[in-house]
């Protein structure tokens, strides 16, 4: 280093630290760890079916340990601090009915380690998060056709056995349907007044124009109508509605529809893509649309997004959906889902979709929750995907994208350097972490 003040920030960033203790308490992987906001606990899961709350001393001591096996849970998977350190949320899969695995979060008080509260959670993999102090949210799963489904996020009181009758506890958030097998998962939040901090403020701009080959991909549509609609599979292109001519294309699905069903026409594709079809064209007519301007205009902004991983083509997530939550849909008490809403709004559009064309293993905000960092394997350059049910094989590599939530564009294409070699029906989550340096 050229100077002394270089040499100092070399060996504060770079040296390899020392491990100093091994924490050997649990008996099986251990699958996730989180730290409370203070950065004084953090928290443990693992398929040992146990959550453990350790206190982040220079001496790591084990605070508190809850053995999740008696609520028929298989193992814990995630856990997540409320903003206050008061409340922890932990998420995990149990084994239902007929060896059914779904998903619970359970909410455990930090003052006493008592254990608050339980909530139904699936599928297990929407793992759940904090909306704010108090309110959770977590999912369920609704089949309606052999690969349509309908995913609804619940808002949850964490203090649900000690409240009164009077008060709503639940609170419905959105609905939303799914197309080709594909379901909600890895719900996260970003709270959009955060954007601003000044001190968190990573310098974009200026590293994109050191390094001005970096490409910058605008991710927008150009319509909210555009956003709003499922896109229909690449092949389904192909197969041209009979005699739709200048007829608008939901009236020539319609026209389909009928002959299909009346027995005039004998449909040219497979059940699959006929159920995906009709699915297409109730949701068209059933949905609720999408918010207008969905970036926040100031910076003060009391907006915040859900953001989960879904998809359109197959079971894999390959598109992050965000979906706005306006202030007042932010408590459980008020009306619930349906009283505000018309009979024919059946389903909740998405107000933004991004595309990855891959496989999504991780997300992750950064600590003023403007960026959104998405491990990813991605797909073949031009794969067509036929069957829902047979995703195309996904790469070696794993790919950090960084999203700006304030534009909703790409800002950089950070890394390709991690492997991974599970094929794709095997492929897990990585979990991974932002700090203002660093991503882990």
């Amino acid at each position: 280093a050229v100077s002394w003040y270089d040499e100092f920030q070399r060996l504060y960033d770079t040296i390899p630290c020392v491990e100093v203790q091994a924490l050997k308490e649990h008996n099986d992987q251990v699958l996730h760890l989180s730290f409370s906001h203070s950065g004084c606990l953090f928290a443990s899961c693992s398929k040992d079916c146990t959550v453990k709350i350790w206190s982040n001393e220079l001496d790591i001591s084990l605070q508190h340990s809850s053995n999740m096996r008696p609520y028929n849970w298989s193992y814990t998977q995630f856990s997540q601090f409320n903003s206050d350190d008061s409340l922890l949320l932990v998420s995990g899969v149990f084994v239902g009915p007929h060896n059914s695995s779904s998903g619970e979060i359970a909410v455990i008080s930090m003052e006493n380690f008592t254990l608050l509260s339980r909530v139904r959670n699936k599928p297990y993999d929407v793992f759940g998060c904090w909306l704010n102090e108090t309110n959770l949210i977590s999912g369920n799963l609704h089949r309606i056709g052999r690969i349509t489904s309908c995913s609804v996020l619940w808002l949850n009181n964490a203090f649900q056995g000690i409240e009164s009758e009077n008060v709503n506890v639940v609170k419905r958030l959105f609905k939303i349907q799914n197309l080709n097998a594909s379901t909600i998962r890895t719900v996260m939040v970003a709270d959009c007044s955060r954007y601003d901090s000044p001190d968190l403020l990573l310098d974009y701009e200026e590293q994109l124009a050191a390094s001005s080959t970096c490409p910058v991909f605008d991710l927008g549509s150009d319509s909210e109508e555009e956003e709003a609609k499922p896109k229909p599979p690449p092949e389904a292109a192909v197969q041209e509605l009979p005699d739709a001519g200048g007829v608008p294309e939901e009236h020539g699905l319609q026209q389909l529809f009928d002959d299909i069903m009346e027995g005039r026409v004998r449909p040219a594709m497979t059940e699959t893509q006929l159920e995906t079809k009709v699915a297409e064209l109730f949701v068209r007519s059933r949905t609720k649309p999408p918010e207008p301007n969905l970036l926040p205009t100031d910076s003060n902004s009391k907006t915040k997004y859900l953001i989960f991983t879904t998809g359109c083509l197959t079971y894999s997530p390959h598109q992050i959906g965000i979906k706005r939550i306006l202030p007042h849909q932010m408590t459980t008490a008020g009306p619930v889902l349906g009283e505000e809403r018309r009979s024919d709004e059946f389903f909740d559009s998405l107000d933004h979709v991004i595309d990855i064309h891959g496989h999504i293993i991780g997300m992750g905000l950064s600590p003023d929750h403007r960026y959104l960092y998405v491990n990813s394997r991605a797909w073949p350059q031009d794969c067509v995907i036929s069957d829902p049910m047979q995703p195309p094989p996904i790469a070696e590599e794993i790919d950090l994208h960084v999203f700006d939530l304030k534009t909703m564009k790409e800002v950089k294409r950070a890394l390709r350097a991690h492997r991974a070699y599970t094929p794709n029906e095997e492929c897990f989550f990585i979990f991974l972490d932002v700090s203002r340096d660093f991503v882990a």
